[in-house]
């Protein structure tokens, strides 16, 4: 008797999320076939600050950021700009952020943040070590410095982070220049986080994930998804020029995953922080991450040199790039560096589109409506974070197994009138 035929899965989307996800479900035994019109992590998983930030459980909804917005908005420098042609259309996002600061939201939502990072390095370990690709996670930790800001305040972060359980310590500018000598002795303190890790090269990080998903089986397909059609047994997925059928179908397509959920019937207000990169071509003697609690950006040492990271612009997927959003990055790094780099040393500018939610949390679980379509968007600055982790809850909803994380806090439904994910509804025979 022939064996049964393994399941087809579709996972729309190979970032970072999406190549986790196939290769997770490839290697539970599902026949997994990844889709992305652009190629394999060519988007914020290709240009991110290669930070694996599980320190970053506070969601940016905050109580205190409103008085804080105006000296943001205007600081040409700053790490927030508007394009005032999208204000109109982002308003309604902006409205549910601030609807998400209240102290009882704030709280829940650190609490799922931490759910999600606190297994996020463990995931990713169990992941590479299978396929002896450790040596791809960098864990040196990172620094979260400060220049200006008074002790107290300095130490009234610390005991946030320490209150949630993160493991984290105090440095002085002794003992700061001690552990990375590099660093402008402008810098009076830093916050040391010893269990975080990084990527000297995010891009080839991912790529070699989907190295293992094709060495098992998987099928990459370089094209654009324009829609998921449910049928009697399963999904049919309209490409520019062919359907394919596939059993299950995973939706991880960023910032652009609204595209293919609306017409099945779900909402969820996703907007996206369009992030910037300049790469530098200099040995920075950097050791590990190293961000700016007062300017808002990190830097982190790369294979290719330093990659100069951060900014929030609200302008839409498809506007070209402001390269002076780039540029402005670079006066920061000169300012926390004792050596500033020489304008010749700039190799690269980037923008990428994080996918972002007002409240900080991805969407991660079934759909409710429909039995075998499942959901991984939406996670923000913590793509790369929690990408083998939400692999890991995914491949368990379906093997039909119970995830070790409870995924009510990330449901779709969150953003509407209905009160559960907890069962799918299936498909119209």
């Amino acid at each position: 008797m022939a064996d049964k035929a393994p399941q087809q899965i579709a996972v729309v989307g190979a970032g970072i999320i999406g190549i986790c996800t196939a290769l997770q479900l490839q290697r539970a035994g599902f026949a997994v076939t990844l889709y992305d019109q652009q190629g394999l992590a060519q988007g914020c998983s290709k240009g991110n600050a290669g930070h694996f930030a599980t320190e970053q459980v506070f969601p940016l909804a905050q109580p205190g950021l409103l008085k804080k917005l105006p000296s943001m908005l205007f600081n040409p420098l700053g790490p927030l700009r508007i394009d005032w042609r999208y204000a109109l259309k982002a308003t309604p996002w902006f409205w549910q952020f601030i609807k998400n600061m209240p102290m009882v939201k704030y709280r829940a939502h650190t609490q799922a943040l931490k759910a999600l990072n606190s297994h996020a390095i463990a995931a990713y370990e169990r992941l590479l070590n299978d396929y002896n690709l450790a040596h791809l996670l960098t864990k040196k930790g990172s620094l979260l410095t400060f220049e200006a800001t008074p002790l107290v305040e300095v130490e009234a972060i610390l005991a946030m982070y320490q209150a949630q359980d993160i493991n984290v310590r105090l440095l002085n500018r002794e003992q700061l220049q001690a552990l990375e000598p590099s660093l402008s002795a402008l810098v009076t303190y830093a916050l040391f986080f010893e269990d975080v890790a990084h990527s000297v090269d995010p891009h080839l990080f991912c790529v070699q994930l989907a190295e293992q998903f094709s060495l098992l089986g998987g099928l990459f397909c370089q094209q654009n998804v324009t829609a998921i059609n449910a049928n009697k047994t399963g999904y049919l997925l309209q490409c520019e020029q062919q359907q394919h059928y596939s059993d299950k179908v995973v939706v991880a397509a960023g910032a652009w995953s609204n595209n293919l959920l609306k017409p099945l019937g779900y909402y969820a207000p996703l907007d996206t922080e369009r992030g910037y990169h300049c790469m530098l071509d200099i040995d920075s003697g950097l050791s590990r991450p190293v961000a700016s609690a007062e300017r808002r950006f990190i830097m982190t040492p790369m294979s290719q040199g330093l990659r100069v990271a951060g900014t929030v612009e609200f302008a839409g997927l498809y506007k070209k790039m402001n390269n002076k959003r780039a540029l402005a990055l670079l006066p920061h790094a000169n300012a926390l560096l004792r050596e500033s780099a020489p304008a010749s040393a700039l190799s690269s500018t980037w923008m990428g589109c994080r996918p972002s939610l007002p409240d900080s949390l991805p969407v991660i679980g079934r759909a409710p409506q429909h039995s075998n379509l499942y959901f991984a968007f939406g996670h923000q600055h913590l793509g790369l974070t929690q990408g083998a982790v939400t692999a890991e809850l995914i491949t368990a909803l379906c093997l039909e197994q119970t995830p070790p994380i409870n995924l009510q806090p990330y449901c779709i439904n969150r953003f509407s009138a209905q009160a559960t994910c907890s069962k799918s509804i299936p498909q119209a025979q």
